[in-house]
């Protein structure tokens, strides 16, 4: 029996010196700017040691904050909630998208649309490709996200190996509902001004409070509103007037639908029909519990991320 005993700490020693190697190493972060449409793009892109021959993600963002600043939130002391982190140490190449009117990019002086920003995420994608060499990437779509992924995934199919649509939005979503009432102030103005303290609430929403950490919520609020000093209105506009905006039958790639608990934008009643109609068998419907629509901040963050890493790890 001893020496099965050895045998043991060997392989333990050895997990446990690789684990520390790789936690040692910094993760790399480069900015990358696409021309496309007479617009500046900007792709924030996380990756360690070295880019070459791995697998790439790309993440796309809601209708309120952009790209690296939703999914690269770094949080003094808190470091597993950065996504982009945490897939850059498990062996992706990975990059947060500005679509036209957030963030870094350029913003059109009128509405953005959502058929836009899927435009804007396809020439991204092409750049992607033909940096890395690559013939597919994996595709992560939040809230909003979803849509224009969606969009996205429905043209352009071949171009993706397996895609998230995390937070999904559908017509009936209890969000969607207090937005219509806003309906001619979205189409009155273009951008909206979103002060630090309104950052916050969205973390609250039908959530409890035990989900939060103050100290990620004011991270995010103090990122958002540097970055965000005007918020498209496009996005809004469409989801209250256009939805369904998705064909779930012309979605043919390995598709995973994952949400908290306490979403208000996505749950089992509007989007199970959605699910079952994905043309895919190799598809997955996941829910976090006690976490809500800013999942991956929140406390359910270690199981939504391990979700993640898993189905693009899959075979």
């Amino acid at each position: 029996m001893r020496p099965k005993a050895g045998v043991g700490y060997a392989v333990t020693f050895y997990v446990l010196a690789s684990f520390m190697s790789v936690a040692a190493q910094d993760v790399s972060g480069v900015e990358h700017w696409v021309e496309h449409a007479g617009l500046k793009l900007y792709i924030w892109e996380k990756y360690l040691g070295s880019p070459a021959g791995k697998p790439v993600v790309v993440l796309a963002h809601g209708s309120t904050s952009a790209g690296r600043e939703s999914f690269d939130l770094q949080v003094p002391g808190k470091p597993s909630y950065s996504l982009m982190d945490v897939l850059a140490r498990e062996g992706f190449d990975v990059f947060a998208l500005d679509t036209r009117g957030f963030g870094r990019s350029t913003r059109p002086e009128g509405h953005m649309t959502t058929q836009e920003a899927s435009e804007d995420l396809n020439a991204a994608v092409d750049y992607l490709l033909k940096l890395r060499g690559s013939q597919q990437v994996h595709l992560l779509g939040w809230s909003w996200g979803t849509q224009y992924s969606g969009m996205f995934v429905m043209a352009q199919p071949a171009k993706v190996a397996k895609y998230v649509s995390y937070a999904q939005m559908h017509v009936n979503s209890p969000d969607l509902a207090k937005r219509r009432p806003r309906l001619e102030a979205f189409r009155k103005t273009p951008y909206v001004t979103i002060p630090e303290a309104g950052w916050k609430p969205r973390f609250a929403s039908m959530t409890p409070a035990a989900a939060n950490d103050p100290a990620v919520v004011d991270a995010f609020a103090k990122a958002a509103v540097q970055v965000e000093v005007k918020t498209p209105t496009g996005p809004q506009l469409d989801m209250v007037t256009l939805m369904p905006m998705l064909n779930p039958r012309l979605m043919p790639v390995p598709t995973m639908l994952i949400h908290g608990e306490y979403d208000d934008v996505a749950d089992l009643d509007g989007l199970l029909p959605f699910f079952q109609q994905l043309p895919n068998p190799y598809k997955r419907y996941v829910v976090i519990p006690n976490v809500g629509h800013m999942m991956h901040l929140q406390g359910g963050h270690r199981l939504f991320q391990h979700e993640v890493v898993s189905f693009f790890k899959a075979p």
